[in-house]
């Protein structure tokens, strides 16, 4: 996506997911010795974020196509895109976000999918098919969505939440707020709540961003990786997080925990399935593919993961009380305003500078 996103009715265009989903805790990556030394067809290494799976999903696969899954994770796209640049081989499928695959698309690093081969490819809902980073899906496949926003403990904190003005602004919650700590994420607040695109690359709408969160810092306790973590815990009432991580730590710590996706809008984010370069399994990678656009499959990963289905049909193996709720299935007006991150592309150095300066502030 090459250009400001505006998400307009779900009939047009919503293409919805996060985390980055880079939200919750990663296992370590298996060593490239042991996913290199196999020459077995019948073993799929999957690269993947950590919780993605399950030994349940795993078993199933296996059952369904007798391919073992050799599964390592990374904890970020940026850790994915290093360890591939640096030359690390023996994956056969991985799971980027989005702006990621624009940009390992650019940097050759991925083989172009034979759509032929993935036959469930129909069952996709067609709204998350040919985005602008891959207009005609020769590349990547989608995965799941979400959408960022805010985390509220509403029994610690009762007022109303609208805005990210809520979060960064409010003396209320002075030191008891977190923000991720992650360089788009981050300052996507600060520029939205400024007006601005997420993917500006104009330098004097990135240096008002960091005046904003420089000034939020004195309301902040952290940035934080995983703040799911502060929040179950009740070291902050608030915290910028993504929607399927909001629910699973409102499931999991059994607190009133509320998901809001502010006015001024937020980042929606979409995880994609690719085939990278050097990949010795091919039967395999496209095997998991079309196994996971199973309705009931990719039902089974929504309600362990609430990230929103991709694939039609999914809703109807859905708990009643997931099939229209409303983080899985977001209303038009509440996402309107949001953007998909793009790729950067020569601006990713001002962002990085402007998120160090923001970081070593006072």
């Amino acid at each position: 996506m090459r250009t400001y996103l505006r998400f307009v009715p779900l009939t047009a265009a919503l293409m919805l997911m996060t985390v980055s989903c880079t939200i919750f805790k990663k296992r370590p990556d298996a060593q490239a010795s042991g996913l290199r030394s196999t020459a077995d067809a019948s073993v799929l290494n999957l690269y993947i974020w950590a919780d993605y799976t399950s030994p349940a999903m795993l078993r199933d696969f296996t059952n369904q196509t007798g391919i073992e899954v050799r599964e390592s994770n990374y904890a970020s796209n940026e850790e994915l895109l290093a360890k591939l640049q640096a030359g690390a081989t023996g994956y056969d499928l991985i799971v980027p976000s989005d702006y990621m695959v624009s940009a390992m698309i650019k940097l050759g690093l991925l083989q172009r999918l034979d759509i032929r081969r993935i036959s469930r490819l129909g069952d996709v809902d067609p709204r998350f098919l040919g985005r602008s980073y891959d207009p005609h899906n020769e590349w990547s496949v989608p995965f799941s969505w979400a959408v960022s926003g805010i985390a509220v403990n509403t029994k610690a904190y009762k007022d109303p939440v609208t805005s990210w003005n809520d979060l960064l602004r409010n003396q209320k919650v002075r030191g008891r707020v977190s923000i991720m700590d992650d360089v788009r994420e981050a300052l996507a607040v600060a520029l939205k709540l400024d007006g601005y695109s997420v993917n500006t690359k104009n330098p004097s709408e990135l240096t008002q961003a960091k005046s904003t969160l420089i000034a939020a810092k004195k309301n902040l306790k952290a940035f934080n990786a995983f703040p799911s973590t502060l929040i179950t815990t009740g070291e902050v009432v608030m915290a910028n997080m993504y929607s399927g991580e909001t629910m699973v730590a409102a499931r999991d710590s059994g607190k009133p925990i509320n998901f809001v996706i502010p006015k001024e809008g937020s980042v929606i984010a979409l995880d994609n399935m690719v085939i990278p370069k050097g990949a010795k399994h091919i039967d395999a990678a496209y095997a998991f593919i079309n196994f996971f656009y199973q309705a009931k499959v990719n039902a089974d990963f929504v309600q362990r993961m609430y990230y929103g289905p991709i694939v039609k049909g999914a809703d109807a193996y859905l708990p009643a009380e997931l099939r229209r709720h409303p983080i899985l299935f977001p209303s038009d007006s509440s996402i309107q305003h949001c953007e998909m991150l793009n790729d950067l592309g020569d601006a990713t150095p001002l962002y990085d500078r402007v998120w160090l300066e923001v970081k070593v502030s006072d």
